[in-house]
């Protein structure tokens, strides 16, 4: 059984201490651009939504997806506060999947996945709401995933359609981020660093967003 998160434990997802142990920027500002189109799946009281909304600038637009009305009030309240509520698209999912939102260059599922009952059916669904070159940020929390149950739902992430572009270092997490690709007569050629191609089987580098340097179904409320 699924366990999700109530709006009234809203602040423990959305604080200063989450701030600094998650800085939105830090984690999203290399991954998203302005004029992106971004959903925050299972956005809760919107800790990364409204640096989402700012990071795709006025030309872009962020659709905030959760299953409880209470989160998504709290949303629009810090959206219209901050002057952020026309970049924000506030969706109640009622179903398994996101139902919302198609043609998207970067999607967000932080620690929530572990929540949905069909863990699978919604990473199918969101492979399909990515357009070809878009991105995924999975992240699950240590406390609550071990490292082989994440490891299974990258696996499922692969049988979707996604590709693994990094291990991404986040405090408290597990993290990959997950691409899309393009069609095989757009793809560009991987290239390593000595600009011969990339060696097959070689694994996903390992990222540090949190430090800021290199190192080694259905949406739920999370954060």
């Amino acid at each position: 059984m699924s366990h999700v998160c109530g709006s009234r434990f809203a602040f423990s997802l959305d604080n200063a201490l989450r701030r600094l142990v998650h800085p939105p920027q830090k984690i999203l500002g290399e991954l998203v651009q302005s004029g992106m189109s971004a959903m925050d799946v299972g956005c809760g009281p919107g800790h990364f939504t409204l640096d989402l909304a700012r990071l795709v600038g006025e030309r872009g637009k962020v659709l905030a997806v959760d299953l409880q009305e209470g989160m998504l009030a709290k949303v629009q309240a810090k959206a219209r506060a901050q002057g952020l509520e026309s970049r924000i698209a506030l969706h109640r999912a009622a179903g398994r999947v996101a139902g919302v939102g198609v043609g998207l260059d970067f999607i967000l599922c932080f620690w929530m996945l572990h929540e949905v009952p069909d863990a699978h059916a919604m990473l199918v669904d969101l492979h399909g709401r990515l357009k070809p070159g878009g991105a995924l940020l999975l992240a699950e929390p240590i406390l609550h995933v071990g490292r082989k149950r994440f490891e299974a739902e990258t696996g499922l992430a692969l049988m979707a359609g996604f590709r693994v572009a990094e291990r991404l270092d986040l405090r408290w997490s597990r993290a990959v981020l997950l691409h899309k690709d393009l069609p095989a007569e757009k793809a560009p050629q991987k290239r390593g660093a000595t600009g011969k191609s990339a060696p097959k089987g070689k694994s996903a580098k390992r990222v540090s967003r949190s430090k800021g340097k290199s190192g080694p179904a259905r949406p739920s409320s999370r954060r």
